[in-house]
């Protein structure tokens, strides 16, 4: 019988796997930021192309860390993000986002409260559309490909589900303009969402293209407020006034009852078609 050295313990650990899977996946973000960001200045390309550059290859670092991290470290094949099924999953992610946002809108739109001041060049939506992939592929690793799937594991999915989703919304609570209400909302609609889509899935292109094409549509088109952040450039100018209940206020419409319907009703779909993909806690297997 083999014996495990208290060394092996330490590495095997839940908490060590996840810790230290953050750390590489953060510094390999920042790194690139910063070489990419300083040789980018060097050029004479426009600011919003360098970002979007700068965006697409901070991204890549992120996910080339992640697998080589994780294909060593856990001695696997890293199949959450495999070639098999890519487009289908990105397709219908995209799809999912796309819907799931513009329901939140029109549910505003028939409320009165969406106001079109004018429609901008496409060229306007380069920030947002960088934004909106990367903040995407850097919280759905750090999210769901570290935390959930190592936490699952032990846990089971509905643990998971339920800790992750405390720990997403409780993330953005240190954005401006946030409040408990809106931490929870988040918590609920995208916490249980990306999480049911990586079970659903068992890859992280389904989660990432979902959270891209929610936060695109949200502040690229629809000119609205993304988790209480600063609106940037869209393709649409709009004004938005009314009920906090249906409008998010300062929040965006991420802080919506309509959004918490929309993508619960979507987190509980998946769910269901997950079947037998639904793990359970290691005491029951």
């Amino acid at each position: 019988m083999k014996t495990i050295t208290t060394k092996q313990r330490i590495l095997n650990a839940t908490l060590t796997r996840i810790l230290l899977g953050l750390v590489v996946c953060f510094i390999a973000f920042i790194l690139a930021q910063q070489v990419t960001g300083k040789l980018l200045d060097l050029t004479v390309a426009d600011k919003n192309y360098r970002n979007l550059i700068k965006g697409i290859i901070s991204s890549a670092a992120v996910v080339l860390a992640y697998i080589y991290f994780f294909k060593k470290y856990e001695k696997r094949t890293i199949t959450e993000f495999s070639s098999k099924g890519m487009a289908k999953y990105i397709i219908t992610g995209v799809i999912v986002g796309v819907l799931l946002q513009s329901l939140t809108i029109l549910v505003i739109i028939l409320n009165g409260s969406f106001e079109i001041v004018s429609i901008n060049p496409f060229s306007d939506m380069i920030i947002p559309f960088t934004v909106a992939f990367s903040v995407a592929i850097f919280e759905e690793i750090l999210i769901r490909g570290i935390i959930f799937r190592i936490v699952e594991e032990k846990l089971g999915s509905y643990i998971s589900l339920l800790i992750t989703a405390i720990i997403f919304g409780a993330l953005h609570l240190a954005n401006p303009n946030s409040t408990l209400m809106s931490g929870l909302c988040v918590g609920i609609e995208a916490g249980f969402l990306m999480g049911t889509a990586y079970i659903y899935s068992r890859n992280l292109w389904f989660p990432i293209a979902i959270h891209f094409a929610w936060n695109f549509m949200q502040s690229g088109i629809f000119g609205a407020i993304t988790s209480g952040n600063k609106k940037t450039s869209s393709l649409l100018t709009t004004k938005i006034a009314g009920s906090q209940l249906f409008t998010g206020g300062e929040f965006g419409p991420e802080g919506t009852i309509q959004a918490i319907i929309f993508c619960s009703l979507a987190s509980i779909v998946l769910l269901i078609l997950s079947g037998n993909k639904i793990i359970s806690p290691h005491w029951r297997k």
